[in-house]
């Protein structure tokens, strides 16, 4: 399947000793000549918004959103006629905004964590190193068939793609986080 933009990539399971991608589905927000960018789905951490702003009262999740630039907060919505300035990835899904926007919302409670996922840090390739890494085996790239990615559950959002997959795909799909433990 071809790289692009709104695409899924899936953590090969031939990565599973990497710390950063192991298990890792990354939705694609961006993807052109010069670069990629996409934001870890599936790894919450233990911090909320207010942890991080502490003068907004909200205690969504944050999430490992890759990598690099870990001391920036980054978002992913289904908002935009609420969040000036979004980005348009696809499947009904924007990336960024006017954070001051957002903050006032976020501080009226008029956002509800299912429209929106934050992130520390993002994944970024840079020029063809992606393609390179597809061709590799360390990714697989996939729809983003999920009806809200949002609200999907991370606990069973990477075995959910590999079982998608089928073959070999199953087997990993059902093994440990440590396969040590097997």
């Amino acid at each position: 399947m071809k790289i692009l933009k709104g695409k899924l990539l899936i953590a090969e399971p031939s990565i599973l000793n990497d710390d950063s991608f192991n298990r890792s589905i990354i939705l694609l927000t961006e993807h052109n000549e010069q670069s990629s960018v996409g934001f870890i789905l599936n790894k919450p951490l233990n911090y909320t918004i207010k942890d991080l702003i502490p003068e907004i009262n909200c205690s969504f999740k944050i999430y490992q959103g890759g990598p690099v630039e870990q001391d920036n907060l980054y978002f992913i919505h289904k908002i935009p006629e609420l969040i000036p300035d979004s980005i348009p990835v696809s499947n009904q899904i924007y990336w960024g905004g006017n954070f001051e926007s957002l903050k006032s919302l976020l501080q009226q409670q008029e956002i509800k964590n299912t429209e929106i996922r934050f992130f520390l840090g993002y994944s970024g390739w840079a020029k063809i190193q992606l393609e390179e890494e597809v061709v590799n085996k360390s990714w697989f790239v996939s729809e983003n068939d999920f009806e809200n990615i949002l609200s999907t559950d991370n606990r069973t959002l990477w075995k959910n793609k590999l079982m998608q997959k089928g073959g070999e795909y199953k087997i990993w799909a059902n093994a440990p986080n440590n396969i040590n433990l097997n």
